[in-house]
């Protein structure tokens, strides 16, 4: 393992960047990027200039108004962020085939075996990065390891446009120091919970008693000490070669709010569905996925009679997914997303869905909805139930 070679690169405040490099008059300024102020829109990315005043992605716009209220605030721009996002990966495939996009703005490259074409793997991370700069005019932050978790972990290290390298002799003195809020998966809540048990940083969690914070955390122990002591197996899964299409989101605070998930599950059905017709292809199966507070996670799937590539028709399989698991008025969901997966392609013939009961008129109206967001945005046509989608009020 210790042999390979795994780069993870992370745009440097991406949406933000585009608009200043598009409008020079933005440089230096602070620009905050995401929904409407008066939609109770939230931060899809802020400049390095309006983080000095503690704007952050997640944070609802009015928060971010009032920390900074002279930044200049934009929407988001999809159809010319993702036409941006194609030259990087472009830029990435140059040198190997194994690339993960997590986002837009971000991808594990596997480098193992292209030293031999393209030299040496830090060589390779600096000729991408000046690449992305002289192309794209954008800047890059980027990690080097062996592992996954590693290489995101320094990537996030010398921010903006930083290039570290860590390697297995580099985790007691680059990663154990770290607070354990800082561990891939690790959120605020969880922190909290290992703080009260004694384990206040990365290192302190690779000396755990195990089985004594299993007791308490369940798997998530697991994963905590496997990744503390610089172990991760997981190999970088190219884009071609994924056998789904999902959407997730961990919601900054536990959210009870059955309206709130049944619009969040919409979204990511449309993004789905989106993705989906954009490659080609069909699903034959449609997966909830529910993450409560105490990091019990659970999954719920249900096989179609005929695959879709449907928004409609994914989130309606979604919605009574939800419904089976059956949510007393008091639960609260810590993570929820939708997965497509038995990814054929697009037959030829008409499908028919288990809801529609007019399907070619809902492909067709899909299929111009998705010209007119390619032409002209990814607001020019919104659903009227997905422009005010917001984290519920306490």
């Amino acid at each position: 393992m210790d042999n390979r070679r795994i780069l993870h690169v992370d745009m440097d405040a991406f949406f933000a960047a585009i608009e200043q490099r598009d409008n020079p008059s933005l440089r230096g300024k602070p620009v905050i990027v995401g929904g409407s102020v008066e939609s109770r829109g939230v931060v899809s990315t802020a400049s390095y200039e309006a983080r000095r005043y503690g704007v952050h992605s997640a944070m609802p716009m009015t928060e971010a108004k009032r920390r900074c209220p002279h930044a200049v605030f934009l929407p988001v721009n999809g159809t010319k962020y993702r036409q941006v996002s194609r030259q990087i990966f472009r830029i990435f495939r140059r040198y190997t085939p194994l690339v993960e996009g997590l986002s837009l703005d971000e991808a594990f490259l596997d480098l193992t075996g292209c030293e031999t074409l393209f030299g040496p793997a830090i060589q390779i991370a600096q000729k991408i990065k000046s690449e992305i700069r002289n192309e794209v005019e954008l800047t890059a932050s980027v990690g080097l390891s062996y592992c996954k978790f590693l290489a995101k972990m320094a990537s996030d290290m010398n921010k903006p446009d930083g290039l570290t390298v860590i390697g297995p002799h580099d985790l007691a003195t680059k990663i154990h120091p770290l607070p354990i809020s800082k561990l891939w998966g690790v959120g605020q809540k969880s922190a909290l919970q290992l703080e009260r048990l004694g384990i206040r940083t990365i290192g302190d969690a690779a000396r755990m008693d195990l089985p004594a914070i299993r007791h308490y955390m369940g798997s998530l122990a697991d994963h905590i000490y496997m990744l503390a002591q610089g172990v991760d197996p997981r190999p970088v899964e190219p884009d071609q070669d994924r056998k789904s299409i999902g959407q997730e989101v961990t919601f900054p605070e536990d959210v009870g709010d059955i309206n709130f998930l049944h619009t969040t599950l919409l979204a990511q059905a449309e993004t789905i569905g989106r993705e989906l017709r954009q490659r080609g292809l069909e699903a034959k199966t449609v997966t909830l996925k529910l993450r409560y507070p105490s990091f019990q996670t659970i999954t719920r799937s249900q096989t179609l009679p005929e695959p879709t590539q449907l928004d409609d028709t994914i989130y309606r399989i979604a919605r009574a997914l939800l419904f089976k698991c059956r949510l007393e008025p008091l639960d609260k969901v810590r993570l929820i997303g939708i997965s497509a997966s038995g990814l054929v392609p697009k037959r030829g013939y008409q499908q028919v869905t288990l809801f529609d009961e007019t399907p070619e008129k809902s492909q067709k109206l899909m299929q111009a909805v998705d010209r007119i967001r390619d032409k002209f945005g990814e607001r020019a046509v919104t659903r009227a139930r997905l422009v005010k989608k917001d984290l519920p009020q306490k």
